[in-house]
């Protein structure tokens, strides 16, 4: 009996088993796969979870990829079709089983140009190619050229600037323009040159296939160049080559010549061959002005004005007569209003006068004559004499004594006199 029960075996006994069955498989190491992505968005950090199943039937396995944002460049997405290469492996604690992936490729196009696109959609949908480009200078004193020390692209392009505008300075700024450590390159030289004062940088790579230009392709890359303030003029790959930088930079050339001649407008000939143009233009406007003054300067040479200066005065001297005129028989007529008021006044004053003095006059006149009959002059007239003593009237004879020097007061004068007898009464 303990002999038949040994026969069976635990489900881990079981499973353990067969994980080390399938380990051992040299054909479960190594498994190509296709199918369609489902039941996507199982994502733990910097690993993947989804299924795999069979478009035409319901065969499902499950898969995983561990750090998929280092082995892939495009975003997996429910029901892509994809051709994938991993293990396959039990998974012990729940007896399941599934594939392992170590890479993974849409099928029926390439993963870059899927990756391509779909960063693309995303930028384009944020609006970065749509900004406002940035007008490139038309006399450009320094440009700024990133670029491979060692390539023909800096040849070309400095060839072109010293032909077209040999006043401008062309300056390398070596990158790496291939493989991982171009873009953080490319990326850290475009910051250095927005701090500097260049006119224009160009950032510029010869041809090649998608995964020599991929760096270009970076999303870092693309938006540091959209936030630039320095004009950009992308020149990568060929003519047929499109990049997302292309899209980002301000103007896009086909070649390094074509960048080149971007950065400079206008060549030094043409500059010249403008400036003559000009200074023609001005000597011929010159002239013309001049000969237009001269002209304007001898009609005005030969107006009647000039010609008799005189007659610009005879209606000014016409009309300063009249007012004078004007002005004289004005000041005489107002002079004679004035006398007439003036006599008019002093004939009311004097009747006036007379009118209010004439009653006065008379009071004044009968008061003198009252006046006149109490007054001692007039009694001193009519023969008496005023007697002082000792400047004191003298009143009574008992107020003098004999050989007092009296003081007598007439009419018409003084007179003094000695006592020499005083008889009583």
């Amino acid at each position: 009996m303990e002999k038949e029960q040994n026969k069976y075996l635990t489900v881990s006994a079981l499973t353990a088993y067969l994980k080390r069955k399938f380990d051992a498989d040299p054909y479960l190491a190594k498994v190509y796969v296709t199918g369609e992505i489902s039941n996507m968005g199982r994502r733990r950090g910097p690993h993947l979870y989804f299924s795999i199943k069979d478009s035409e039937s319901n065969a499902v396995i499950s898969a995983s990829m561990f750090g998929y944002e280092r082995r892939i460049k495009f975003q997996p997405e429910e029901g892509m079709k994809i051709n994938a290469v991993g293990r396959v492996e039990i998974y012990e604690p729940r007896g399941s089983y599934s594939i392992i992936l170590e890479s993974m490729t849409p099928d029926g196009v390439g993963e870059l140009f899927l990756a391509y696109e779909q960063l693309k959609r995303k930028l384009q949908a944020e609006g970065l190619f749509d900004l406002l480009k940035k007008q490139l200078p038309i006399f450009p004193k320094k440009i700024a050229v990133i670029t491979s020390p060692t390539g023909a692209v800096i040849e070309d392009i400095a060839r072109t600037v010293q032909r077209r505008f040999p006043s401008a300075q062309v300056i390398l700024f070596p990158a790496v323009v291939q493989g991982e450590k171009a873009a953080p390159t490319i990326i850290r030289q475009l910051q250095r040159i927005d701090n500097m004062d260049f006119d224009t940088v160009i950032v510029g790579r010869g041809g090649g296939s998608i995964e020599d230009l991929w760096a270009f392709n970076d999303e870092n890359l693309a938006r540091t160049i959209a936030s630039m303030q320095t004009p950009v003029i992308s020149s990568v790959g060929h003519e047929t080559d499109n990049t997302l930088v292309d899209f980002v930079s301000d103007r896009r050339a086909a070649t390094p010549t074509a960048a080149a001649e971007l950065a400079t407008p206008i060549t030094l000939q043409q500059l010249t061959t403008r400036l003559q143009e000009l200074h023609l233009r001005q000597i011929a406007r010159i002239k013309q002005m001049i000969d237009m003054r001269q002209q304007r300067l001898n009609r005005v040479a030969t107006h009647v004005i000039f010609q008799q200066p005189d007659r610009l005065y005879t209606g000014y001297n016409q009309r300063i007569d009249q007012l004078s005129h004007s002005l004289q028989q004005l000041t005489k007529q107002r002079v004679i209003n004035e006398k007439y008021k003036v006599v008019a006044i002093l004939q009311r004053q004097q009747h006036l006068q007379r009118s209010l003095l004439q009653p006065i006059q008379e009071r004044l006149q009968l008061l003198s004559t009252k006046l006149d009959l109490v007054s001692p002059l007039k009694i001193l007239s009519s023969g008496y004499a005023i007697v002082e003593y000792d400047k004191k009237v003298v009143r009574s004879t008992t107020d003098i004594t004999i050989n007092d020097e009296i003081d007598m007061r007439f009419s018409d004068g003084h007179a003094t006199a000695k006592i020499t007898g005083v008889q009583h009464e």
